[in-house]
């Protein structure tokens, strides 16, 4: 199993993935600039595990919005070397998706970089109207949700969220508050990305496919 990638760019500079617990840790070195060096994290759980695969490049895409977190070129820099990372990447998602799903909250990270992005993509909506009735909320994920949100991410436009997800902890089996959460998610725009990071226990809820059997 290959945990490490490396893939090189004559443009683009050098991309270094590498897994490490339940993140993808993401280094990029610009080609022309020596002092220029971006650094992400992307959690495990957030990734559909079948990626998108289109033209040059193949995408793991969230489970929420569908929006790529991580694009790797294809084949680079050889297909046997990117077949093991793939493969790798895959079964590390489905199995850190499980694990939330079974509610092992030592799964859940406890301190990360965040999911940074100099220019955010657009996220596309979740529609309430595709809010399965009958969720089964677990109110512990919830409460490690809140507390991860307010003590890594230091930005007012989540407070709403957080007012949501204590709301929705007080009476998880109100399906009507579970739609106000994912209304309240949308709105959220850029800081989707650091809201999944850190609280991952949101996708799952939101998810059309909390069991990861899809």
């Amino acid at each position: 199993m290959s945990t490490k990638l490396t893939q090189k760019h004559l443009l683009k500079g050098t991309c270094e993935y590498e897994i490490v617990g339940d993140q993808v840790h993401v280094n990029i070195k610009s080609s022309f600039k020596k002092e220029k060096k971006e650094m992400l994290s992307v959690t495990l759980a957030v990734l559909n595990p079948e990626p998108v695969i289109t033209r040059s490049h193949l995408e793991f895409v969230s489970r929420v919005n569908g929006e790529p977190l991580l694009s790797l070129a294809l084949s680079r820099p050889n297909v046997t070397e990117f077949n093991d990372f793939v493969n790798t990447l895959k079964q590390k998602a489905q199995e850190e998706y499980n694990a939330i799903s079974g509610m092992n909250v030592t799964a859940i990270p406890t301190a990360l970089n965040g999911n940074l992005y100099e220019d955010p993509p657009e996220f596309v909506e979740v529609s309430p109207v595709n809010i399965s009735k009958g969720k089964n909320i677990n109110v512990e994920g919830l409460e490690n949700a809140i507390r991860m949100l307010e003590t890594y991410v230091d930005n007012e436009e989540i407070r709403p969220l957080i007012t949501t997800l204590e709301s929705l902890k007080q009476a998880p089996q109100d399906h009507s508050r579970l739609v106000e959460l994912s209304t309240v998610f949308n709105e959220l725009g850029a800081s989707q990305g650091a809201v999944l990071t850190y609280a991952p226990y949101i996708t799952i809820i939101l998810s059309d496919d909390p069991f990861g059997s899809g």
